[in-house]
């Protein structure tokens, strides 16, 4: 290629500027006319179906999780059954993938049952929803705080008199546990 037939920086090959090109364009904007729409005499154009609104007003929440997703979410502990909603929890549903965080045994797992899984979660649905799992290793969460024991509480004076009648040490003793343990309290 000759250096001679590059076009210099501003102009094109057709030998015009740049700016004159855009002034060009904007002179033909300029004579077309616009034309305003029609002012509506009710307020924001009169009334509308619901039918015609709902798609505008959830396709921004169905962009982040599709209905079927939440489905899912929400019903996860009875798709599922308790044991494998205690080793896996859906994370998201995006183009029938739907992807579990679980940890690595329980991948390798689930990774096995994968086609009754997805048959129990797509029967629930009503339709083929979920096509592939896929899998995020993440660490069990950790279990709530177990609530405190409660403190053992003087056992009534009742209680008490009936356990000296009792014969023998030891079962006195267990009798005795017993009484505390259902006489004592919550903090």
């Amino acid at each position: 290629m000759d250096p001679s037939d590059r076009a210099s920086p501003g102009v094109s090959r057709s030998g015009r500027t740049r700016r004159a090109i855009r002034q060009q364009r904007g002179e033909a904007l300029a004579k077309k006319e616009t034309v305003a729409p029609p002012l509506s005499s009710t307020p924001f154009g009169g009334p509308r179906d619901l039918a015609a609104l709902i798609p505008r007003l959830t396709r921004p929440a169905f962009r982040k999780r599709s209905p079927d997703s939440a489905q899912i979410m929400a019903d996860w502990p009875i798709i599922v059954g308790p044991g494998t909603a205690g080793m896996a929890e859906p994370v998201r549903l995006t183009s029938g993938t739907l992807t579990l965080a679980c940890t690595g045994p329980a991948a390798m797992e689930l990774g096995m049952a994968a086609p009754a899984l997805m048959d129990r979660i797509n029967s629930h649905l009503g339709r083929v929803a979920v096509r592939k799992l896929a899998f995020v290793q993440r660490p069990r969460p950790p279990e709530p705080p177990r609530p405190p024991k409660p403190v053992p509480g003087p056992v009534p004076d009742p209680v008490t008199n009936r356990l000296e009648g009792v014969p023998g040490e030891e079962l006195r003793a267990a009798l005795e546990r017993l009484a505390r343990g259902v006489f004592s309290r919550t903090p």
